[in-house]
């Protein structure tokens, strides 16, 4: 049988398997994931999805499986980033045909983006006044955000009820879509925000002082790990599953609020249908693969259990994918999060210009303008390439194309 991914070895070092065939794979994303290939807590081999591409601390796109250690900087510090769509019973006709606003009611809904940054200056990006249903959420987190900070008191230091139900920057979003049936969807991207942030950052320079404590030297300090029974290992666990349930929550709390905006602008009743999807693709698991117990870190890289479904965006005015996981242990079970950058942010505001986001984002109601270039569709891979790359890891129900698109 024809493997669908390419092996790579090298001596003393954990292989490297990576659906990459027809997509780009750059040298430094390899060497990133070379070094880490080289450390012992690797459990039987790391896993490359299509979106590959170079990460801060850890490689975007990889499925690292670890035993008696974890690596913070692996899952980064947008802990619990992920997905959620839901289908509604909307069809495309009964949409008005001007999408603004329906796009400005989803802007006024959902605080998105950042502002301020003067002590005091207010953030359009947070609660100003929590919300009811903010609140009464938090609550059902508290409890156990508080015996954290009481062992770790930096964690307070941070925005945590004021982002619940907020969505951030970068390529997060909210959208409205179209299957293939002209059926309606609203689908989202977010994590935990602030407060997961300080988690990330927090143990990540934990972990770098263990290593100069014990005198482990690395190739990349990003690397420095928390081992099963150190001092910080139990309350970095136990923090990063919290920081992954306030993001599943957060991304809940933005979907009902979402979907509250869109019934204030139409006329006629609808639902959301059963199926909705939220899925996490920043985060770490206990799982057991290849005959052992291990934490699976997936950074940039969702589960796709056999029979799980999954989300696996384009870019901006590219199509979207709803899939089913294929279950091939040979990935960890596991898939793309999305396509896959190959350009910097700061490439891609030089390279190209307003009138080329206008051309790429045609027939999407969106921002147009200079500060969402780096989000331009050039700079990501060719999401058909990278969906026909991972063609034995998931299998496609829905496919999507967006219509409404509201950027971070």
């Amino acid at each position: 049988m024809c493997r669908n991914y390419n092996v790579i070895e090298n001596e003393g070092r954990a292989t490297i398997k990576a659906w990459t065939k027809g997509v780009p794979f750059e040298d430094k994303a390899q060497e990133q994931l070379n070094n880490i290939a080289g450390m012992s807590l690797v459990h039987s081999h790391i896993a490359v999805m299509p979106d590959v591409h170079l990460g801060k601390g850890a490689t975007i796109g990889s499925v690292i499986p670890s035993v008696d250690a974890v690596i913070p900087a692996a899952v980064g510090v947008d802990i619990g980033c992920g997905m959620v769509a839901t289908k509604t019973t909307l069809t495309a006709s009964q949409l008005p045909d001007n999408l603004s606003g329906i796009r400005h009611a989803f802007e006024a809904a959902v605080p998105h983006g950042r502002t301020g940054g003067r002590r005091g200056a207010r953030d359009r990006g947070s609660w100003h006044n929590v919300p009811d249903i903010v609140a009464g959420e938090w609550l059902k987190l508290q409890a156990r955000f508080d015996r954290i900070c009481e062992k770790h008191p930096a964690i307070k230091k941070s925005n945590n009820v004021k982002h619940l139900g907020t969505m951030g920057t970068g390529n997060h979003f909210l959208e409205l879509c179209l299957d293939e049936n002209d059926a309606v969807w609203i689908m989202l991207h977010s994590g935990s925000r602030g407060v997961g942030n300080r988690i990330g950052t927090y143990f990540i320079e934990l972990a770098k002082k263990e290593m100069q404590r014990h005198q482990i030297n690395l190739p990349d300090m990003d690397l420095a790990y928390l081992e099963e029974g150190s001092e910080y290992f139990d309350d970095y666990v136990e923090a990063v599953e919290w920081a992954q349930d306030f993001a599943a929550k957060n991304r809940e709390i933005m979907m009902f609020n979402a979907i509250a905006a869109l019934r204030k602008q139409l006329p006629i009743e609808f639902s959301t249908a059963d199926l909705a999807v939220n899925c996490h693709h920043n985060y770490i698991s206990r799982e057991r693969h290849f005959g052992k117990d291990c934490f699976v870190t997936r950074k940039g890289a969702v589960r796709a259990e056999k029979g799980e479904m999954g989300i696996i965006p384009g870019s901006m005015g590219a199509r979207s994918f709803i899939v089913r996981g294929l279950g091939n242990p040979e990935s960890f079970n596991s898939c793309s999060h999305g396509a896959g950058r190959v350009m910097s942010r700061t490439q891609a505001k030089k390279v190209y210009n307003i009138d080329d986001q206008i051309a790429a984002t045609e027939g999407v109601e969106c921002r147009k303008d200079a500060s969402v270039i780096d989000e331009i569709p050039h700079a990501y891979k060719d999401i058909e390439k990278v969906m026909e790359a991972q063609k034995d890891l998931v299998e496609v129900v829905y496919t999507l194309k967006q219509i409404v698109c509201v950027k971070g």
